[in-house]
């Protein structure tokens, strides 16, 4: 863990080696996958089928028999308790809440009374999620990508998940059924992204693959960008916290392992005005590392990407945190509403000290598939949008026409396309 000065004179260069973890291998990882996805493309589920049981240390006989069938879902229901099944049922309502909100309808405006102008709303016809598996489960990325598809409108919504051994969690089957997803394959990695992306004779094409995974997964999506839509390019996931001396050191400690939990690779980042406050900050995190049952993972990341960082103002604080463009940014001041409109770049803003980020992961609402890395600076939180597309409706009158097209021909001219022109002038000849 580095304890830093931001004013230090080597501070940027101590504190690259976190934002560029993960970078090392990435050329390597890029021959891998596209390998992959050159032999998924060729031999389709023979290869699909190959590479799941080599990595995933499964035996089957075909992709079909990948397929999660309607006796495996009614058996994953009577596996979960009642009590996680209404935990899901919430966070499920919630999400769909907040969403609806999202939806954006065709609209056509009649401002002129010859042209009339607008756009259509049209929801994507099938998408695939990807839903991470190995070290935890995750029902919550179901909910988060299959609940703005479905208030989308989307056609059909096709999960990918690895079953490593064969097993897959029946809290991600449950979450899948609450949400609205149609078909499920136990197919992870790079072949599972081919295959969505290309498709074979039993894992349909997509439009559009979103959700997170493990490198692999994030670089087959970059590959295969253009041949589908994706949501973006998810790195490790990260947590900044801006402090201003005020809250529990004890309550910050938690909210930085919940992140460090995820995986050796993590990010976890208090920045405050406070030295002290800082330092009892780390001592916290300290103890509470030894009652995690994932101590090993959120140890190796907090020992290795954590750091605390003192500022001498807030200003330089607020400066700091839109230059990094958090995923998860918590605003635990004393009064978060004063700096909020400070905060140009992040994933998702968390206000004051009785909001953390854990709450925003699992039922708060807003969507918590974030842009990491930086990518917040131009990249937004899995939406409704996302499973949409926006098509323009032009339509003139012949008076519309007829009053516009002089300058139409004019602009044609000036770029030289000769038979733009003419398409209007031949419609005004008499």
């Amino acid at each position: 863990m580095l304890f830093l000065d931001i004013n230090d004179p080597g501070f940027s260069q101590k504190f690259d080696a976190i934002l560029l973890r993960g970078e090392e291998n990435s050329r390597e990882v890029e021959k891998v996958v596209l390998d992959i996805i050159a032999d998924v493309r060729l031999r389709g589920d023979e290869a699909a089928l190959e590479l799941t049981c080599r990595f995933d240390r499964l035996e089957a006989a075909s992709i079909a028999d990948l397929e999660v069938t309607a006796a495996q879902i009614k058996a994953a229901f009577a596996q979960v308790s009642e009590d996680d099944i209404a935990a899901l049922r919430l966070a499920v309502k919630r999400v769909t809440g907040f969403h609806e909100k999202q939806k954006q309808q065709t609209w056509i405006s009649t401002e002129e009374t010859d042209i009339m102008l607008g756009q259509k709303v049209t929801p994507l016809s099938r998408v695939g999620i990807y839903v991470p598996g190995g070290k935890a489960s995750y029902p919550s990325s179901v909910i988060m990508n299959a609940v703005p598809a479905k208030v989308a409108g989307v056609g059909e919504i096709i999960m990918v998940a690895p079953s490593p051994g064969g097993e897959i969690s029946p809290h991600v089957l449950v979450a899948a059924s609450l949400s609205g997803v149609d078909r499920i394959f136990t197919i992870g990695g790079a072949q599972a992204v081919a295959a969505l992306a290309y498709g074979t004779a039993t894992i349909p094409k997509v439009d559009k693959i979103t959700g997170p995974g493990n490198i692999y997964v994030a670089t087959a999506k970059k590959l295969v960008f253009g041949q589908v839509g994706i949501d973006m390019i998810a790195g490790p996931s990260e947590i900044l916290v801006i402090n201003d001396g005020s809250g529990n050191p004890a309550h910050i400690a938690a909210d930085l392992l919940s992140q460090a939990e995820h995986d050796e690779l993590a990010s976890s980042i208090i920045i405050t005005t406070d030295r002290s406050f800082g330092e009892r900050v780390a001592a916290e995190v300290e103890q509470q590392l030894t009652r995690l049952s994932r101590e090993s993972i959120a140890r190796a990341s907090w020992e290795k990407y954590g750091a605390i960082i003192v500022a001498d103002t807030l200003e330089e604080v607020i400066a700091f945190s839109n230059r990094i463009a958090p995923e998860h940014l918590e605003l635990a001041v004393s009064d978060p509403f004063a700096i909020l409109s400070q905060i140009t770049n992040a994933g998702a803003i968390f206000m004051g000290h009785w909001t953390p980020e854990a709450a925003g992961d699992y039922l708060a609402g807003p969507n918590h598939t974030l842009p990491t890395g930086g990518t917040s600076r131009f990249f937004s939180p899995l939406s409704v949008d996302d499973f949409v597309k926006k098509s323009s409706i032009v339509y003139f009158s012949k008076n519309g026409l007829q009053r516009l097209g002089d300058d139409i021909i004019r602009i044609a001219e000036l770029e030289g396309l000769e038979a733009h022109g003419r398409s209007v002038s031949i419609r005004q000849e008499k």
